[in-house]
């Protein structure tokens, strides 16, 4: 099976930005529940489609949490719109790959091969997008003109 992988792997050393502090159990935050801190754990986001043949995988410490918890629900935004602002967000972060002089080359490690004449559904579209606003706000980073928000 030909299979086109468009890899999101960003695997951040977390452990020592957070060694410098003393650490605290997750269960201590205030009104956490187990689903949230299952969520939370998992890391991992792989999408795939055997028909399109294509696979998402995105490592990311937080980013299922955050999709949980803090973006828009499915539905919220167009597909069109999706697919617009991806293709936008895509061709800024396969430059900033290209230059790792220019920008930090741990947080832009692997070029995205997204090709906007495919359609690859709602579902990858909605994780791709939502993946793009959760990386700008967390790593204080602007890929396109548009403000991300949620």
């Amino acid at each position: 099976m030909k299979t086109i992988k468009t890899s999101l792997i960003l695997l951040l050393f977390c452990g020592l930005i957070i060694g410098c502090n003393t650490s605290k159990p997750i269960n201590s935050q205030k009104n956490i529940t187990e689903k949230e801190l299952a969520a939370a754990n998992n890391d991992t986001v792989t999408i795939a489609n055997d028909k399109l043949e294509y696979e998402i995988t995105i490592i990311e410490p937080g980013f299922n949490y955050w999709l949980a918890s803090r973006a828009k629900p499915e539905g919220y935004y167009s597909q069109q719109f999706l697919e617009n602002r991806n293709h936008q967000y895509v061709v800024e972060w396969n430059q900033r790959v290209l230059q790792p002089q220019r920008f930090n080359p741990n947080l832009y490690e692997m070029q995205i091969d997204y090709q906007p004449g495919i359609d690859y559904g709602y579902e990858v579209n909605y994780k791709l997008y939502n993946y793009f606003i959760y990386f700008q706000l967390t790593y204080k980073q602007q890929l396109t003109a548009f403000t991300p928000r949620i």
